[in-house]
């Protein structure tokens, strides 16, 4: 963690915002078998940035830009509750369709923040960093996998191994890439952080 970010964690901590997950989005469970389960999700507003770099480098990097938005970094100067997860993608040209997501590229991924309940193009305020956009997320249906502590490489491999396997078993169409949501801030003891992957999938032809 570079001192910067760091510094960041403790000005959050100080303003009482250390809890994250104050908010999540809510969804519906249509499947659930052990740590598998199939989502629907509502239309969500998000705040995203694209930066580049490794899964961490561009982790940190994202988080920065857009805590600064939700923290007065906006014409309004207003400050806006944060939510869970924190959404890390692979920069595509598809659309995302989750929760705040991370999701295996070449170096190129897209940040996100959801913003919380109610919010919409014409309510929020707009960013003072042109890097950061705001963007409505259509309805959208995911297979997910629950996992704990470190979201390391080898995990996230593993864990969207099995994913992909379970999709396959259910008869699922994937629509889009795997993507990692984490739930917790860095400080959070490593047993007890929630992390996801997540994998659009087609909507349920009986719906």
């Amino acid at each position: 963690m570079t001192p910067r970010y760091f510094a960041l964690i403790v000005g959050l901590c100080l303003t009482g915002a250390c809890a994250i997950a104050a908010e999540e989005p809510a969804f519906t469970v249509s499947l659930a078998k052990a740590d598998f389960e199939v989502r629907a999700y509502p239309a969500l507003m998000v705040a995203e940035v694209a930066v580049s770099g490794d899964r961490k480098a561009a982790a940190s990097a994202g988080f920065r830009l857009l805590a600064g938005y939700i923290f007065g970094g906006n014409t309004a100067r207003q400050k806006i509750a944060m939510t869970a997860p924190v959404m890390q993608a692979a920069s595509q040209k598809i659309p995302m369709t989750a929760p705040v997501m991370q999701s295996g590229g070449d170096g190129a991924w897209v940040i996100s923040f959801i913003m919380p309940k109610g919010s919409t193009l014409e309510n929020l305020p707009r960013p003072n960093n042109p890097r950061v956009q705001l963007k409505g997320i259509p309805p959208a249906r995911m297979a997910v996998v629950r996992f704990s502590g470190l979201a390391r490489p080898d995990s996230i491999a593993a864990k969207t191994a099995a994913l992909q396997g379970f999709v396959s078993a259910q008869h699922l169409h994937a629509i889009g890439p795997p993507a990692l949501a984490q739930y917790d801030p860095p400080w959070t003891l490593w047993f007890l952080r929630r992390n996801e992957v997540m994998i659009p999938i087609a909507p349920d032809a009986a719906t």
